[in-house]
């Protein structure tokens, strides 16, 4: 049986069509790659909603958006460490200071929630976040 039919690969599209772009930001972001050039945060963020698309009929009923950007922050916890530098935004910052700046900050999760997506403890969360914004404003200040 299909599990992705007609009605399933409409509601995937919509679905895309309005979180792609936050999601691609996302992406960029914690790639540190300039907006104009982001070619590995589009292959995490594909990546992130082919795995969407193949637990679609599972995820559609709880938040996709929150699923995908689960599955992009955890492709990139995987390789972060080939995203070192850039020359976008949050460059300065290591992956894993990006990766809960981000979460954190940008996406609004609460300290729990992201300490369980990273298996980190939440006092880790804390602290990395608090690095990643000091750094951030001294940046702002140099």
């Amino acid at each position: 049986m299909d599990d992705h039919g007609p009605g399933t690969y409409a509601e995937f599209e919509a679905f895309v069509a309005g979180a792609a772009g936050r999601l691609l930001h996302v992406a960029v972001l914690l790639t540190a790659e300039p907006e104009t050039e982001p070619a590995a945060a589009r292959r995490l963020l594909a990546d992130a909603l082919a795995r969407t698309y193949a637990n679609w009929r599972r995820v559609r009923g709880d938040d996709p958006y929150d699923h995908t950007r689960r599955e992009l922050c955890d492709a990139f916890a995987r390789t972060g460490w080939r995203h070192h530098g850039g020359r976008g935004l949050l460059a300065r910052l290591g992956p894993l200071e990006r990766l809960v700046l981000v979460l954190r900050v940008y996406e609004g999760v609460a300290e729990e929630v992201t300490a369980a997506q990273l298996g980190l403890p939440v006092e880790r969360v804390r602290v990395l976040c608090n690095r990643a914004v000091a750094a951030m404003r001294s940046r702002d200040v140099a």
